[in-house]
């Protein structure tokens, strides 16, 4: 399985991002060596593909393959594009607050520590639905890590589009996010420019 082993703040400075959005709350004191360079129109769709696939933790193949679904779909493909990544189980449960960053949800899911629906599933990249019920197996209820999680994550707001019972570890999709609900300092158009070049 390829894994992007990139320094988290070194790549941030590179996409000009804040690490908050990844669940991160350190700050890079430097500035990126291209910082007020003058970028070309390519060189900034490029950019906004790269920060999306690092927001959500996605490598290029399943990436082009969540646009080209988008792109069949109905509606702004762009929209379209950024509610199937926002809606990514690995995501929902870094939305929820079961996990600090998207890689730890990433390893809560591998661990098989996730039900969707009373069902075991062990895929990040599983989409899930509006009415889904999604919790935290028995065994991980009873583990101190999530109690630690909580801890920190406790004060995150959680999306008006989740329903979240933090004693029970449990949550509930009320609906599937539309672009105003997502957060995400992304624009969704210059990725759709890039790919219908």
């Amino acid at each position: 399985m390829a894994i992007n082993r990139t320094p988290v703040l070194k790549r941030c400075r590179s996409l000009d991002l804040d690490p908050t959005f990844l669940g991160y709350d350190k700050k890079s004191n430097r500035t990126s060596a291209r910082a007020g360079k003058k970028m070309s129109e390519y060189g900034l769709q490029l950019r906004e593909k790269q920060k999306a696939k690092f927001i959500y933790g996605v490598l290029e193949k399943p990436f082009r393959n969540y646009y080209e679904k988008a792109d069949r779909m109905k509606g702004m493909t762009g929209e379209n594009l950024m509610t199937m990544l926002e809606s990514r189980l690995d995501n929902v449960i870094f939305r929820m607050g079961f996990a600090r960053t998207r890689k730890e949800a990433r390893q809560v899911v591998d661990h098989k520590h996730v039900l969707v629906n009373g069902k075991v599933i062990n895929i990040p990249s599983y989409l899930i639905k509006a009415g889904d019920v999604i919790s935290l197996s028995d065994k991980a209820k009873e583990l101190q890590r999530y109690k630690d999680v909580l801890e920190v994550t406790g004060a995150r707001l959680v999306p008006e589009w989740l329903d979240v019972d933090q004693d029970a570890l449990k949550g509930t999709v009320k609906n599937l996010p539309s672009r105003e609900m997502i957060d995400v300092p992304v624009n969704e158009m210059l990725i759709v420019e890039l790919y219908s070049k």
